[in-house]
């Protein structure tokens, strides 16, 4: 496949071993560091891995966020959205607007409520719960991704019991799959500088194990270009792959360039933030590399790089666009470059441009629906 590529003997050997098999923590650090003739034979090969495992489909899902409070005790330095109590930009949507905010959704054609918010010092699991219904009661047939790790650890906590049990009521309450938010870097070192009162690497690896054991299937992400080295973002994926191999419980994994404008940390003098588009791209292709067919689905998070850049992380080994979002406050305050709300039509241009197929798909990717464009 590389006879007639500048690549050097190294790459060329790791990437031929990558058509047959997973590649190693050790060969995915060598990809990593390249840079000159070998990004794009390793972009290639990313990408036709994609083709061989998946096809030419490019799926995304109708979705709408619901983000029900921005009030949140885990102020992490990454986050502009999270604000505490007394602030006056401090909000907690009330039923009513919750219901509101789902039937536009529906209205528009939603398959998924995405039902996330701040870590709220109140939060039990009765009032998660209580969403659940509230949601399920109205809209049963509109699947509920919704909380995170952190959130969940957190509320059983508040209601003295373990994740076990917490699991298994918001399952049992309407809750289909779950975020894979709150892992960000999974290395306590960096997680010690960027969100110190969040769970640690090995609470999170539980968590989300606990949830995969009750019947919870749910995303993976990663948030990279902050504090983190080459090495933490292979280490990340590596647990991941490992967890994944345990459980068979993620249906996607979701690497997401850190928007550092208005975070925090960048505010606050750190230098050196934001990946390179590059960075970006040998991201994605290392992730489809290590990962192959065992988590299948590699999302490309539109919504943290642009629609343009977007389509072309596509061809680095990714193969869903994630959703149309409906507002995502935490990326609005973040910076998104174009915006948080997306048009089936405008996802559908960027796949067909491309010469690919594209397909709405729920959110636990068992079931393909018909585009109308």
């Amino acid at each position: 496949m590389f006879d007639k590529l500048p690549v050097s003997s190294k790459t060329e050997k790791i990437l031929t071993k990558s058509l047959d098999e997973m590649i190693s923590v050790e060969e995915a650090n060598h990809l990593m560091n390249i840079r000159g003739a070998d990004f794009y034979p390793l972009m290639a090969t990313a990408d036709y891995l994609r083709s061989e495992i998946v096809g030419n489909d490019v799926t995304f899902i109708n979705n709408c966020n619901i983000n029900f409070t921005n009030i949140c005790t885990v102020r992490c330095g990454f986050c502009a959205f999270g604000k505490d109590a007394d602030d006056p930009d401090a909000y907690i949507l009330d039923d009513e607007a919750i219901l509101a905010k789902a039937q536009g959704a529906v209205d528009n054609g939603a398959r998924e409520f995405t039902l996330m918010g701040g870590v709220h010092p109140d939060a039990d699991i009765e009032y998660y719960e209580h969403l659940l219904h509230l949601l399920k009661g109205e809209f049963p047939n509109v699947m509920i991704h919704g909380f995170s790790p952190t959130m969940i650890n957190d509320a059983a906590i508040a209601s003295g019991i373990d994740m076990a049990e917490a699991c298994e009521r918001l399952k049992s309450a309407g809750l289909d799959t779950l975020p894979g938010t709150a892992a960000e870097i999974l290395t306590d070192r960096s997680r010690e500088i960027i969100c110190p009162e969040k769970v640690s690497v090995s609470e999170w690896v539980d968590a989300v194990r606990t949830a995969h054991e009750a019947g919870i299937p749910g995303s993976a992400t990663i948030m990279y270009g902050h504090v983190e080295t080459l090495e933490e973002r292979v280490e990340h994926i590596d647990i991941i792959r490992k967890l994944q191999e345990e459980t068979h419980g993620f249906t996607e994994f979701i690497p997401m360039t850190f928007m550092h404008e208005y975070s925090p940390i960048f505010l606050e003098g750190q230098k050196n933030l934001g990946a390179t588009g590059t960075e970006d791209l040998k991201l994605y292709a290392v992730s489809r590399l290590m990962l192959r067919d065992l988590i299948p689905n590699l999302q490309v998070s539109w919504v943290k790089m642009g629609f343009r850049f977007a389509q072309v992380v596509l061809t680095a080994g990714a193969n869903d666009l994630g959703g149309t979002l409906g507002g995502d406050e935490l990326s609005e305050a973040s910076g998104a470059p174009d915006g948080v709300d997306a048009s089936i039509e405008t996802l559908v241009n960027m796949v067909k441009n491309l010469g690919r197929n594209p397909k709405e798909r729920n959110s636990k990717y068992t079931e393909f629906y018909p585009v109308k464009y």
